[in-house]
């Protein structure tokens, strides 16, 4: 999903959008540190997963509940409002995994990083420190945690190249819960749809 200015950073979702295969999912994460044209140094999977993060994110963008979730939050926020949104969706969704997957988030996470030790030499430096720190601190796992939220938008929001207090929009967030977990579902369910045809009709960089 977009997040404006920088980098997205709704890890969780891009994984599990990104369907069973361990090369997929890696790929999902690595859209996130990942740019430019793919040129074939990674695994033709791997790769995949990226354009798939890709083509997530540029569909979220034009989305009419995203927009309509982005729009909850006051107009001040405009330029910032998707990064806030993507961190706080990731807490939505870890507030629901059991009705997106039958593994415990635990159990996910896990198999994710390790399945990810197994192909470091693909990582960058900057992916790798972030699954590190991730992996050590339960990171995903807390993101049903609101001071967790609060804790990413302040990190986040002094990583931007004009760092902006992000956690500022906690409290529209919260207060628009109802509104957005609805939104957030929908978009959701769309995106599943869309992914898992990604992933059945793959074939190679031509076809995405």
């Amino acid at each position: 999903m977009p997040a404006g200015q920088g980098d997205s950073v709704n890890y969780l979702a891009h994984l599990l959008l990104s369907g069973p295969d361990p090369d997929w999912r890696l790929g999902g994460l690595l859209g996130d540190f990942v740019k430019g044209p793919l040129t074939g140094e990674r695994p033709q999977a791997i790769e995949a997963g990226i354009r798939l993060h890709r083509r997530i994110d540029a569909l979220s963008d034009v989305h009419p509940t995203y927009r309509a979730a982005v729009a909850e939050l006051d107009p001040h926020w405009r330029r910032y409002a998707g990064i806030a949104l993507d961190i706080w969706f990731d807490h939505l969704l870890c507030r629901q995994w059991s009705r997106w997957h039958p593994q415990s988030l635990d159990r996910y996470c896990e198999q994710c990083w390790r399945d990810f030790r197994a192909r470091s030499r693909y990582i960058p430096p900057r992916a790798q420190a972030f699954m590190d720190r991730a992996e050590q601190f339960r990171l995903l796992q807390s993101y049903g945690d609101e001071q967790v939220i609060e804790r990413t938008l302040v990190r986040v929001g002094q990583r931007l190249r004009r760092p902006v207090p992000l956690e500022r929009t906690l409290p529209e967030l919260v207060a628009a819960r109802a509104a957005m977990e609805p939104q957030f579902e929908t978009l959701f369910q769309d995106l599943n749809r869309e992914a898992e045809r990604f992933r059945q009709n793959y074939s190679g960089p031509n076809s995405a």
